[in-house]
């Protein structure tokens, strides 16, 4: 025996390989199926291509950019105020790459193709995937475009520039780059959701613009080009598009007051600012702030949906992706009975996400064309926002259970996973929020219950379980006293049956009787893997994740 012999401690054997080069659309089924069922199966070459870039080159690019976190340059070398945001390289390639294939943009540059918004919900669903904090940015931008048609003349200058597929990190005049980027900043220190409780004023200028005096206690991301913000003007709060550079290319008066240390969202900056007489230019009617900028609050709490739902579904293939080649007690892990049990289970779990928030995008798609999918579209994303992100955070758990102590350590993309995981569900407002807009909407626009049940009744019979929640929920709402107080309750259910109800009509019968049965007939337990014992589990994992 040789030297080096005798201290030769252990091979390393058993061991997962890390999952890369894997096209994170062609090996997920359920999400191909949904996005053809939905309107968006013309953009099946531009999936495709993205999916090999999400499951390829960005998935080192996440890792750099969640390990080398943003820095805040407050002034420079000489001492000048520059008030600017540092990023590592692998995050403006993300950025890159998500601008070039259209998370930001991708349904406007598409809008006259029905099912556009689906397949933009799709290159988002796959972005999140690798990398979630630069969603945020291009989330905005997406969203901020409705908004903006309140301002014509600043939607002809800046929409094109939003719409761009370019990356363009310059610090210049906006109007200067080949792309843009747009940001938000709504919330104060005393009041988050209550935005009515602000103080931030707007004072309007001889020219017509405004100069802006106050502060915003989460104002994300510091590094675009412009923000939509919130100010009092005496007419009440406005909305107000506030670039970084005034138009003369010399800095808007906007101090970084410090970034947030967050619990997760590495990549992505969010910070506190002070406006010292900031210039903006006014966005819809004085007054009229809240409902012009909730055009845009819409379309990002759809984005949380997708957000949710993307990394339950990463989270899964993870886990599915290790115990496919972990042996324990003499087989692999995938072919463990209760094993099984909690993977389809995770698996049931991100699908059902994935298909009810394709859904919502087809009623976003369709609602300038269609009252009734935009009064589903109005209830649904906040039901769906609800429901969703609260799922979120422990599915990501039981997934990195299934790893053992390696789905802790920093090394692999678990831990990024669990820290992503709550965000979705306080961004845009908590689950209270988003409950009282259910029963505001049911209250206020009578449409929004027609289209509700409309969605549940066309799976009618199909299913008993889902029968017996539909009655139940026709009941729900009559005692208007305590309504409030069981909101959390019955918002739970109804998404519960819509996502019944969708799968449902998918027509792959084995996932709907596996939903119906354990979330609304009661044959499952309080956590994942408590499935019956009559779910055929193995072609459930093979559906889960075809590679």
């Amino acid at each position: 025996m040789s030297i080096a012999d005798r201290y030769l401690t252990h091979d390393v054997e058993n061991q997962a390989p890390p999952l890369q080069n894997y096209n994170a659309y062609l090996s997920d089924a359920a999400l191909r199926e949904t996005v053809a069922r939905e309107g968006g199966a013309w953009a099946e070459a531009h999936l495709t291509a993205y999916g090999a870039v999400v499951g390829g080159e960005m998935v080192a690019l996440g890792y750099a950019a969640n390990e080398n976190k943003p820095k805040l340059k407050t002034f420079d070398r000489y001492g000048h105020r520059i008030d600017e945001v540092e990023f590592h390289p692998s995050y403006h390639r993300v950025m890159q790459l998500g601008m070039q294939y259209g998370v930001h943009a991708y349904a406007w540059r598409n809008a006259d193709k029905p099912g556009a918004h689906v397949a933009r919900a799709a290159i988002s669903y796959l972005h999140n995937q690798a990398e979630s904090g630069t969603s945020c940015p291009l989330t905005m931008t997406h969203s901020a475009a409705p908004a903006l048609l309140h301002a014509p003349q600043l939607a002809a200058q800046w929409l094109p520039k939003m719409h761009s597929c370019e990356y363009d990190a310059r610090v210049l005049p906006g109007l200067q780059k080949t792309a843009c980027t747009i940001g938000m900043g709504m919330t104060e220190k005393q009041g988050g959701s209550d935005v009515r409780a602000n103080t931030t004023k707007a004072y309007l200028q001889a020219d017509g613009s405004y100069e802006i005096v106050g502060h915003k206690w989460f104002f994300s991301a510091p590094m675009c080009d412009a923000w939509l913000v919130l100010a009092y003007v005496d007419a009440g709060l406005s909305c107000f598009l506030m670039p970084k550079l005034r138009p003369d290319g010399s800095r808007n008066a906007i101090r970084i007051q410090r970034l947030k240390d967050k619990l997760g969202d590495w990549s992505n900056a969010s910070s506190e600012v002070e406006f010292l007489g900031a210039w903006a230019e006014r966005v819809g009617d004085e007054g009229r702030g809240v409902s012009t900028i909730l055009e845009m609050v819409a379309l990002t709490r759809l984005d949380c949906m997708i957000g949710s739902s993307s990394l339950m579904r990463q989270a899964t293939v993870q886990a599915i992706h290790h115990a496919r080649h972990r042996k324990v007690f003499g087989k692999l892990l995938a072919e463990q009975a209760l094993m099984q049990n909690v993977l389809a289970d995770l698996a049931l779990e991100t699908e059902a996400s994935t298909a009810l928030t394709m859904r919502v995008a087809r009623a976003v798609d369709a609602s300038a064309r269609n009252a009734a999918e935009a009064a589903f579209a109005r209830i649904a994303t906040a039901i769906g926002k609800y429901w969703i992100c609260k799922r979120c955070p422990p599915l990501v758990n039981e997934a990195q259970e299934c790893l053992g102590g390696a789905g802790y350590v920093e090394d692999g993309i678990m831990p990024r996973l669990y820290r992503q995981a709550p965000l979705n569900s306080i961004w845009e407002g908590s689950g209270n929020v988003q409950c009282l807009d259910v029963l505001r909407a049911l209250s206020k626009e009578p449409e929004t219950r027609e289209a509700f049940f409309a969605e549940l009744l066309a799976a009618r019979g199909a299913h008993a379980d889902l029968d017996r929640e539909i009655h139940w929920l026709t009941q729900a709402f009559d005692d208007r006293a305590t309504l409030e107080l069981r909101s959390r309750t019955i918002v739970e259910r109804m998404a519960l049956a819509l996502q019944a109800s969708v799968l449902l009509r998918a027509g792959h019968d084995a996932i709907a009787h596996a939903w119906c049965s354990s979330r609304l007939g009661g044959e499952h337990g309080i956590n994942y893997g408590t499935l019956d014992s009559q779910t055929p589990f193995a072609a459930m994992l093979e559906r889960a994740f075809v590679n």
